[in-house]
């Protein structure tokens, strides 16, 4: 590929090792998590939401769990101001919320941004200025001491602000483009603000270390964070938090190695949504956690709930293999995947383990409110006979014996290759009626009755053909002694190889269902029978068997 040498590294490790981050292997708990998505998420949107729509958008990321929630850029356009306004004077914010609202350091758009929020109860006022080699030399054109001026001016303005205003606030500073920013440099300009506020335990300040352009591997920006947590002043009374954008598709393994580095918070959005590649997905990033047992302290548990509010309000899609979210996450069409899973699964069943271990599924799709039917288990032509065998069980009850399963499977694959198409349930439930169960193609048992002598003996009456023949004859058993009777009255030969019945417990408890195999000269022929009488089953299912033999035709 040409001009790859027009390219070289834009990063700056840190002037000393920086590796003790390695030695965690995850999170101790979940960070403090603060939701971007009514203002990086929002600002990125080909159709910016209305007031209408942030406002139902701000309930549901309430509902999530959200404690933190950036609301926009109020001193940027009246639909901000006005929604930041809405949030105050409706009360709207739950006394545990903290709004989150963004500002450059410059005097009237800070002015403006405290006049928003007056009278709000919790805020965090988030200032931010470029610092990276780029926009120093090519935006700003300015040195390094004029940059960390611009800065220390609008955290003096803040705090002067905040002093006349109405309302509860708290601070952050950004060090904007802080990965394209030497170290050295970023620690300086963030200690410079650190030094006007002068945080306390009781007055805690935010510091943000963006990954506002991704221009490293992950495992560069945890050095980098680690080394800022080392170093700034009066660290016990900071909340060290990241925000990573996703240039490189990095941005999750950004904030997981940040967050071992020694960071406290995360700025993301659901799904990712933002600026160019988007930010970090704070779904992916908090089942993620979930999966190491750690609570992620947001409520996922209705994922599906989540991405519909999302796409309605977004406009955007959340792709079918987003981690987690997308509709086939959890689908195995692979006939391997889905006979593993189902073993998995019987497994549970019997063993009742303390923890999930099921092959192929990283979690248990019911925790984020998707089902097993229709969700994990699905049928194309690439699937086997352990899943249509396990979706038939689960959503129907029809429990066939392993040898039917993969007679079944072929036959299922079969109709989804010639169709090209993936198979829903129900259809597949109708290939197995129409193959199997109570067929009459070239004779009936019209009537049975037994007594009990020499074993079971049953007086049987077939048809075939419009002619009706009856036979007694005895067997250990009433199916063996109507198989006898049939052999009899039709002058055919087979012998029984496997015969399962069962309740049919995921449809009307008053009805079961039966299955019988039989093996001819020709092979081995299945049929079903499904009845409220489980000796008319069994024999709807000899019947059937023997009808989808070659003996009769």
């Amino acid at each position: 590929m040409k001009n790859y040498d027009r390219y070289q590294k834009r990063y700056f490790m840190p002037p000393e090792p920086c590796y003790d981050w390695v030695k965690n292997d995850r999170p101790a708990k979940a960070p403090v998590w603060c939701s971007v998505d009514l203002r990086d998420g929002n600002q990125a949107l080909i159709i910016p939401m209305s007031l209408e729509e942030k406002l139902e958008f701000w309930k549901h990321l309430v509902k999530v769990g959200f404690k933190e929630i950036e609301i926009g850029f109020p001193a940027a356009s009246e639909t901000e101001y006005t929604f930041c306004r809405t949030l105050i004077e409706q009360n709207l914010i739950p006394d545990d919320v903290t709004i989150q609202v963004l500002t450059q350091s410059r005097e009237h758009i800070i002015a403006k941004t405290f006049e928003a929020l007056k009278g709000c109860k919790n805020a965090i006022v988030h200032l931010y200025n470029s610092t990276s080699v780029a926009q120093r030399e090519q935006v700003f054109k300015k040195s390094k001491e004029e940059i960390i001026d611009i800065a220390v001016f609008g955290a003096k303005l803040c705090k002067e602000y905040r002093e006349k205003t109405e309302g509860n606030f708290r601070f952050e500073y950004s060090p904007e483009s802080f990965t394209g920013t030497e170290p050295e440099f970023a620690l300086d300009i963030c200690n410079a603000v650190i030094d006007v506020w002068q945080p306390t335990a009781n007055d805690k300040v935010i510091i943000n270390l963006p990954v506002t352009v991704e221009e490293s591997m992950p495992h560069v920006y945890a050095c980098q964070v680690e080394y800022m947590c080392k170093h700034m002043n009066n660290r016990e009374n900071l909340i060290v938090s990241l925000h990573p954008h996703n240039d490189r598709g990095c941005a999750v393994a950004d904030s997981e190695m940040g967050l071992l580095a020694g960071a406290d918070r995360i700025e993301g959005t659901l799904f990712g949504n933002g600026e160019r590649t988007g930010n970090v997905d704070i779904v992916t990033l908090a089942m993620n956690m979930f999966t190491h047992g750690v609570d992620p302290e947001l409520d996922l548990s209705n994922l599906p709930e989540i991405t519909q509010v999302y796409e309605k309000l977004t406009r955007m899609h959340v792709y079918e293999r987003q981690p987690y979210s997308g509709a086939l996450v959890f689908a195995a069409f692979s006939g391997s995947h889905q006979d593993a899973i189902a073993k998995g699964m019987k497994w549970r069943e019997e063993k009742s383990p303390e923890f999930w271990t099921v092959p192929y599924l990283a979690i248990d799709p019911k925790d984020v409110g998707r089902e097993y039917e229709g969700d994990v288990i699905r049928i194309n032509s690439q699937s086997g006979k352990g899943g249509i065998g396990y979706l038939m069980e689960q959503k129907f009850g029809i429990d066939m014996p392993p040898k039917m399963r993969e007679d079944f499977g072929y036959a299922v694959k079969s109709v989804s290759d010639h169709a090209h198409k993936e198979l829903m349930p129900d259809e597949i439930y109708n290939i197995f009626v129409e193959r199997y169960v109570n067929k009459k193609d070239h004779f009936t048992v019209d009537e049975a009755h037994y007594v009990q002598k020499n074993g079971i003996t049953a007086t049987v009456t077939v048809s075939r053909g419009g002619t009706a023949i009856t036979r007694e004859t005895a067997g250990n058993g009433r199916l063996d002694a109507v198989s006898n009777a049939v052999k009899d009255a039709l002058g055919i030969s087979y012998t029984i190889v496997t015969y399962k019945e069962h309740a049919l417990e995921n449809g009307s408890s008053s009805e079961a269902a039966a299955y019988v195999g039989i093996e001819t000269a020709d092979g081995v022929f299945w049929g079903a029978g499904i009845d409220t009488d489980i000796i008319v089953a069994s024999v709807n299912a000899l019947v059937s068997a023997i009808n989808n033999s070659k003996l009769l035709k």
